[in-house]
C-alpha cells in the first residue's frame, strides 16, 4: 500500500515513541520525511531509510528553528504536504504543588512547540495550494487525571488550537485534525512500575495498551487523501477508554 507516495511529510518528535513509529511507517509507504527531534536519534531513521528520511535537529521550541526546519522540508523534496507535530512530554504533580517552571517546560513543548509547527505549515501550505497538519494531544485533553492537570491543560490547547486552524484555512485547502492517544507502549511506559501497569490495564476496556505502528497507522490514513474532508476531527486511540462514564 503506497498511499503516501510522493508525499512530503515533516514529523517532530520522531528520535522515538509514536514519533518514530509514524515516521518509520511513512517512509515505508512512499513518503519523503524530515525526521525531527533535538535528541540526535532522528539519524538513525536516516540510516534505515537513507533515500526517503532528511534527519533535522530542531528544538520545537524555538519558533526560528521550527520556521528553518519546514523551509529546509520544502526546499530539500520540492513540496511540503503535511506537518505532523508529534513531540511532546509529561511532568506529573497535583496542582496544589505545581511548580510553574514545570508548567513552562512543559507546555512550551506540548502547546508552544503544536503552535509553532502550526503557525508555519500554515503559511507554507497557503502558498503552495493546501495540506495537512496533524497535531498530537492526548486522551487527559477530555477530562482531568489525578497528578496530571498541567499536561491535561496543554494537551486540551492543542486540541483548540487545530480546530482553529482548521476553521480559519479550509478555504485554503489545508485539513487540520488530531490524534489523541490512550495508553500506548512507548519506551515511556515500558519502564513503568508494574502496580502503575497493572492500574492503567485496568482502566483499558480493549485490556491492553495501544502499540505505536497503530497510532502510525491512524496518521497515515489521516495524511491520506482518503481522509481529504476529514478537518477539525479529534480523534482518540484508545481502546474505548474515553468511552466510558468513570
Amino acid at each position: 500500500m503506497n498511499e503516501l507516495s510522493g508525499k512530503v511529510a515533516v514529523i517532530t518528535g520522531a528520535g522515538a515513541g509514536m514519533g518514530r513509529a509514524t515516521a518509520s511507517l511513512f517512509a515505508s509507504r512512499g513518503a519523503k520525511v524530515v525526521a525531527a527531534d533535538i535528541s540526535g536519534a532522528e539519524a538513525e531513521l536516516a540510516d534505515l531509510f537513507p533515500d526517503a528520511v532528511l534527519p533535522y535537529r530542531c528544538d520545537v521550541r524555538d519558533e526560528i528553528q521550527v520556521e528553518a526546519m519546514i523551509a529546509k522540508a520544502a526546499a530539500h523534496f520540492g513540496r511540503l504536504d503535511a506537518v505532523l507535530n508529534v513531540a511532546g512530554f509529561g511532568i506529573p504533580g497535583l496542582l496544589a504543588d505545581a511548580e510553574m517552571t514545570d508548567y513552562d517546560a512543559m507546555l512550551d513543548v506540548d502547546l508552544r512547540g503544536v503552535i509553532h509547527g502550526t503557525k508555519h505549515a500554515i503559511r507554507a501550505m497557503t502558498a503552495s495550494g493546501g495540506g495537512v497538519i496533524l497535531n498530537w494531544a492526548s486522551v487527559a485533553a477530555f477530562g482531568a487525571t489525578r497528578n496530571w492537570g498541567l499536561y491535561s491543560a496543554g494537551k486540551a490547547g492543542v486540541v483548540a488550537i487545530t480546530k482553529a486552524a482548521a476553521l480559519e484555512n479550509a478555504l485554503s485547502g489545508i485539513r487540520a485534525n488530531v490524534i489523541a492517544p490512550g495508553t500506548i507502549r512507548t519506551e515511556a511506559f515500558a519502564q513503568m512500575p508494574q502496580e502503575l501497569s497493572s492500574q492503567l490495564m485496568a482502566s483499558i476496556p480493549a485490556g491492553r495498551f495501544g502499540h505505536t505502528e497503530e497510532v502510525a497507522e491512524l496518521a497515515a490514513f489521516l495524511v491520506s487523501d482518503r481522509a481529504k474532508f476529514i478537518s477539525g476531527a479529534i480523534i482518540p486511540i484508545d481502546g474505548a477508554q474515553t468511552a466510558q462514564l468513570a
